[in-house]
């Protein structure tokens, strides 16, 4: 067995102990009552074979100090304590799963803690019959690594290959990845590579060659990708989920924040082993990227999709009117920026962006479905001051149909954010469950962020309240307007998975021409013989006439909104 991070069982009595500590004159391991000293494995590598029983308490003794496995499987409690030793082959899987082709995928983002009352892993299981009903084929969990505290995004993670323990056990997780296969549903995780969180990284404290002394990132020390020991320790996390979680793919925060300086990217290293680690199933790697690059993208790179920003900033700057911030450049002609990412996907294509800085590459030669699009996220409306979404925003509800079949009917790959669905009134804010100076430092934060902000003005509500925590749980539909959208939902999708994702299973770049005229867009992608028909009327203003597509398989209009929308599947 070749140098590893973590622990795992050799056989059944037998466990290996890999770290690397290249800095460090002695390394052992305390392995209950006993301290056991690892061997130099050579390049900085420290190992231990020893006898140990799965579930068993750990850690690491570093030039004496005792210190949590950075690559624990999990925790005996908190981030600042012992791990515990883990078996991934003592679950049993129930499911034999194929997998689920890329061009199916309606992504449903959801936080695990306040998806359901309880928060669990485990009550999310119950919730999965009503995503399948709804038509979702893709469930997308927010981060779940080890954070500090009970409660939190998730992005602030400290042990990545550590369910956190609020949310249930490993198995408890693997049980809901086995339970969404037999629903049919594939699920991708949010995995953040490009920082540690605040509160319990004590890599830094004993592994100083793990960072760059003179890096940064937005959120802490640059990490080192440069050197390979610390580039595997996160590839090697990438296939932990996927092989002892069986998870369908991840999603990957951020990615424009990793800095690597390698003759080749840690990207594009991680896509390679990756592909090369799973084939014979499909598995899904997704980029958050505000660079709006194409190059990882085409048929060939390793990566399948990337979150679409500019199609929700062009949407909401339409809907709602706003124009701080990140959204001055979209708030100049929504329509316009619609109908461009509708031909092309990125808006921002390499003309001057935000600041004046050019922003995006081309992007019309990729794959409809190298794009993700969504009326929300959890940054798009947790990073407003009162996590307001856009259905809370936008009183013209059917506005809010006319861009939500948009959205839902174009070739593009659909994404919603819980509770969306069926307009829920929680709003998505941010919280975090720190203590002391950390706690009052985030408060502070939070509150300078939004001051200059008139349409997000107001008090910022308190983060590290519980109660801000609470107010963020999605509920239940109980109402016949939230069981109404549903079903509306319901039905888009339904007509997404009987009309478009047969098209794109053969054409997944179709033939875009998109024209606009004021208010009015018309979008038509032809696959092979048959081409999709989108009309949409997004003026706000003078009212104008509608026509509707002969034989629509939808029509929306309302002789009281100036919002209309038709599409039509036809044979040429």
């Amino acid at each position: 067995m070749t140098n590893a991070w973590g622990a795992a069982p050799i056989d059944d009595r037998r466990w290996r102990f890999g770290l690397w500590a290249p800095d460090a004159g002695h390394v052992a391991v305390e392995l209950g009552a006993s301290v056991l000293a690892a061997r130099p494995a050579g390049d900085g590598w420290w190992q231990l074979d020893a006898e140990a029983q799965a579930d068993g308490v750990y850690r690491w003794i570093v030039d004496g100090a005792a210190y949590p496995d950075p690559a624990a499987r999990a925790q005996t409690g908190d981030v600042h304590g012992p791990s515990r030793l883990v078996d991934p082959s003592r679950f049993a899987w129930e499911q034999e799963w194929p997998g689920l082709p890329w061009h199916e995928a309606v992504v449903y983002e959801l936080h695990i803690g306040t998806f359901t009352q309880e928060g669990t892993f485990a009550a999310a299981i119950d919730h999965l019959p009503r995503l399948r009903d709804l038509g979702i084929t893709m469930i997308e969990l927010m981060p779940v690594a080890q954070f500090d505290g009970a409660h939190g995004w998730g992005y602030d993670g400290v042990l990545p290959y550590a369910p956190h323990p609020a949310y249930g056990t490993p198995d408890d997780l693997r049980a809901l990845v086995d339970a969404a296969h037999g629903q049919g549903m594939g699920v991708l995780l949010d995995v953040v590579y490009n920082h540690f969180g605040p509160s319990g990284n004590y890599l830094a404290a004993w592994n100083p060659a793990f960072f760059h002394e003179d890096r940064t990132s937005p959120w802490g020390q640059g990490i080192a990708f440069e050197t390979p020991a610390v580039r595997e320790f996160f590839i090697a996390n990438a296939l932990h989920w996927l092989d002892e979680y069986r998870f369908d793919g991840l999603r990957l925060d951020a990615v424009h924040a990793i800095e690597d300086h390698s003759a080749k990217h840690f990207l594009d290293e991680l896509g390679e082993r990756i592909r090369s680690h799973v084939a014979g199933r499909p598995v899904h790697l997704v980029t958050e990227d505000e660079r709006n690059l194409a190059r990882y993208f085409t048929p060939e790179a390793p990566f399948e999709a990337t979150w679409n920003d500019d199609w929700h900033h062009a949407v909401h700057c339409l809907l709602t009117g706003e124009d701080e911030s990140y959204y001055a450049p979209f708030a100049v002609d929504p329509v316009g920026d619609i109908a461009k990412a509708l031909a092309d996907g990125y808006v921002e294509q390499g003309q001057s962006g935000r600041n004046g800085e050019p922003r995006g590459e081309p992007s019309a030669h990729l794959p409809r479905t190298a794009f993700i699009n969504f009326l929300g996220n959890h940054d798009q409306v947790g990073n407003r001051a009162r996590g307001e979404r856009l259905h809370q925003l936008a009183p013209d509800n059917h506005a809010l149909r006319v861009v939500t079949a948009l959205t839902l009917l174009s070739p593009f790959v659909p994404m919603l954010f819980m509770g969306d669905e069926f307009l829920t009134p929680a709003p998505f804010q941010f919280f975090a469950d720190f203590s002391g100076d950390l706690a009052e430092a985030v408060r502070k934060g939070r509150a300078e962020e939004f001051a200059g902000f008139a349409s997000f003005g107001g008090d910022v509500p308190d983060p590290i309240a519980r109660e801000t925590f609470l107010a963020s749980k999605i509920g239940e539909p109980d109402r016949p307007e939230q069981w109404e959208h549903e079903q509306f939902v319901h039905g888009l999708l339904t007509l997404r998975a009987g009309h478009i994702a047969p098209l794109l299973a053969q054409h997944p770049n179709p033939v875009a021409a998109v024209n606009r005229s004021g208010p009015q867009i018309e979008a038509r992608w032809t696959f092979g013989s048959t081409a999709l028909l989108l009309r949409a009327r997004l003026g706000i203003g003078e009212r104008a006439d509608f026509e509707a597509h002969p034989a629509p398989i939808l029509q929306l209009s309302d002789p009281s909104s100036p919002f209309a929308f038709s599409a039509a599947v036809t044979a040429l």
